[in-house]
């Protein structure tokens, strides 16, 4: 039983929803920013007050900004390539760019199809990619390469096909620097089937 009143308890409870924190880890945090309160928890405190009221969805392509259209969709310079990147996910978006892909576009689903989740074509932001489609020369469908994933990827291929748009998605196979003994049959079956020629 947690000792400190019902408002440390709730804040503990809040943190061990976010992904990464177990009950523990959260219990360690909470402590910590009580610890450092004026250091960090105030400041937290102003941050997320302030996030709740700066950021929003873009209308575009579904990244999270603080303007909408977002700065992506807003920059002018982007779309010169003529490619759109399709990801699960914001985070997804995040990495894209962390690893300075180029001067592209994206569009956010929102999630994978799943049936097993009751997650369907109607709760993924899939219309708007159709819609979105025929302004660009090729489609880079960005999916992890999970059972999902790749559902979502052939469902959205079958949905653009006659488009005209050329449809691509990313290479999978060994990783830069990974060792062949300890990658999986599936990812080395791949990486077979993908081979370049040097």
């Amino acid at each position: 039983m947690a000792s400190g009143g019902p408002e440390i308890e709730q804040l503990i409870q809040l943190m061990a929803r976010l992904p990464g924190l177990g009950p523990r880890s959260a219990r360690r945090a909470v402590l910590h920013l009580i610890k450092k309160k004026d250091q960090l928890m105030l400041p937290l405190s102003a941050a997320l007050d302030r996030a709740v009221l700066a950021v929003r969805t873009c209308e575009v392509c579904g990244n999270i900004d603080t303007m909408s259209p977002c700065s992506i969709c807003s920059d002018p310079r982007r779309g010169e390539s003529g490619m759109l990147i399709v990801v699960e996910d914001v985070a997804d978006l995040w990495a894209l760019e962390r690893a300075g892909v180029g001067q592209v576009r994206y569009h956010v689903l929102g999630g994978v199809l799943s049936p097993l989740d009751g997650v369907g074509p109607d709760d993924l932001n899939l219309d708007a990619l159709i819609a979105r489609a025929p302004d660009y020369a090729e489609i880079v469908l960005a999916m992890n390469a999970t059972v999902e994933g790749q559902t979502t990827a052939h469902y959205i291929t079958d949905r653009l096909d006659g488009s005209g748009v050329k449809v691509s998605r990313l290479a999978h196979g060994v990783p830069v620097g990974g060792e062949l003994d300890y990658l999986d049959e599936g990812t080395l079956s791949q990486a077979l089937k993908a081979r370049t020629q040097i």
